[in-house]
């Protein structure tokens, strides 16, 4: 009767549901936004209980939808926005300030104050000191909410990214966990000795006791009877490393890029940490029966959250699917170019002040120059990313792509364009649902072992690279134009 997997995937514009069989096929999925809060210039939150009655819904829909009973459902699997960083009581149970988002810019200032420990931060966790990981999020609401640093000290308060609020949701407070991706992603877990980092978090004056336990990516995390009656959470992972494994990159050298919110660019290295010259990020890319498979990442903050601008900010379409035919009406003689700095740049510039610009302007231009100039900068994000890798002797045959913005066959063959390289498209884009099905379905027995994933996995279409006029050096004279750091 166990024979199905719920996949839970909380990602940064939208929450969705996900139902897969025993064989990791895609049967139905339930998705439901929810409202993206800037309450000052570069801030960006969630409200955590909007964010936690998505989750309800959208499960609730599922289920109903496909007449499901719990004593159907194998496991459920968990992927979700990393770094978002929420702190809540763990007597009440409520949050006591927004989740501050991944994107968010407002400790660009404290960052700058730790430069000095930036060789320290990155030996320990492989990552940049930038305003985009959770340790500096947890300083400032420990910092700026009233009486929060008292409470934590007293040990009345719990820090989680998503996955860990909404396992201790679904358990009832009975399970604080998280996994080794999520840790990985916080600045306060050391990844060669797979442990919090006591001088890391002094550094950042965040109690040890605010901290989940940090598991496997395959792990029973504890039974949730949110569908009627008892079922486990099987498997969890942040949702980068679940897309790494929904494409079964398991063996090192093999790359995917997931545009999303933003674009994210994960090679496996192995079981061997490689520590990045070219302002990459090493950061763990799961972990099974306690062995570590490690990875190289390049992190893009503004990818499909630029589509959504174009959409919601300025109307120039109602459905971003619509972007593939105006892309293509773009006058091929338009010399526009986008810088998409909404948030800050992130790798390999790591700029949290740069702000986005729109350069080339002329009395003829027309929205669909700006979406296809917009595409195109994703695309000049990526070749960002590529270059960096090369110069860290991670190789690029192919690649592998994912996430909402590859439905669009125009944007897929001008990624192909740009890198110069075969790009490979799945069947099922939404990977990161995938992954955390394939884990979840691990813990059940249903899938023996990553072997066995391989043989599950089917490409939709191939694109392969045309010759075409290039204005990636056009775009980087760009970018440096908006460079506040002046360090690229």
């Amino acid at each position: 009767m166990k024979e199905k997997i719920i996949s839970i995937d909380q990602g940064t514009s939208s929450t969705r549901s996900v139902l897969y069989d025993k064989k990791g096929q895609y049967i139905d999925s339930v998705q439901q936004e929810f409202d993206q809060l800037f309450p000052s210039e570069g801030w960006v939150e969630h409200n955590p209980d909007q964010i936690w009655k998505t989750v309800i819904d959208t499960l609730s829909s599922l289920v109903q939808r496909n007449g499901l009973a719990s004593e159907e459902i194998a496991s459920i699997g968990i992927t979700n926005q990393r770094e978002t960083t929420i702190v809540w009581n763990k007597k009440t149970g409520k949050p006591i300030y927004n989740a501050i988002v991944w994107q968010d810019r407002r400790t660009a200032s404290f960052c700058e104050e730790l430069v000095s420990y930036e060789k320290e931060i990155q030996k320990k966790t492989g990552l940049t000191i930038d305003p985009y990981f959770s340790a500096t999020k947890v300083n400032w609401i420990l910092s700026n909410v009233d009486g929060a640093a008292e409470l934590a000290q007293k040990g009345d308060l719990l820090f989680g990214t998503v996955d860990t609020f909404l396992i201790w949701k679904m358990t009832e407070g009975q399970q604080h966990l998280t996994d080794v991706t999520n840790a990985s992603r916080t600045m306060l877990f050391n990844i060669v000795d797979q442990v919090w980092d006591e001088e890391l978090l002094e550094l950042f004056k965040i109690p040890r006791n605010m901290l989940p336990d940090v598991c496997d990516n395959v792990h029973n995390f504890g039974i949730t009877n949110i569908l009627g009656g008892d079922v486990s959470i099987g498997g969890v992972a942040g949702d980068q490393q679940a897309a790494l494994i929904g494409q079964c990159c398991f063996s090192p050298g093999e790359i995917k890029s997931t545009y999303g919110t933003g674009c994210f660019m994960i090679v496996n290295t192995g079981n061997k940490a490689l520590f990045s010259k070219n302002k990459l990020l090493t950061t763990i890319g799961y972990r099974l029966n306690g062995e570590t498979s490690y990875a190289l990442e390049g992190s893009i903050f503004v990818a499909g959250s630029a589509i959504q601008w174009l959409r919601d900010g300025l109307d120039f379409f109602e459905n971003s699917s619509e972007t593939e035919a105006l892309a293509q009406k773009g006058s091929p003689e338009s010399n526009v170019l986008v810088v998409p700095a909404l948030t800050g740049l992130g790798a390999p510039y790591w700029d949290a002040e740069a702000r986005g610009a729109i350069f080339g302007l002329t009395r003829d231009t027309g929205r669909e120059d700006i979406i296809k100039a917009t595409l195109e900068s994703v695309a000049y994000q990526t070749k960002d990313l590529v270059e960096a890798m090369k110069k860290d002797k991670a190789s690029l045959d192919k690649l592998m792509i994912d996430g909402g913005m590859v439905a669009n066959n125009w944007f897929c063959q001008k990624l192909a364009n740009t890198l110069r390289v075969d790009v490979s498209r799945p069947k099922i884009i939404e990977t990161t649902s995938l992954g955390a099905a394939f884990l979840a379905g691990m813990n059940a027995g249903l899938f023996e072992d990553l072997k066995s994933l391989r043989k599950l996995k089917v490409i939709d279409r191939s694109f392969t690279p045309v010759e075409e006029v290039d204005s990636y050096l056009d775009w980087k004279e760009a970018v440096s134009k908006v460079l506040t750091n002046k360090l690229v």
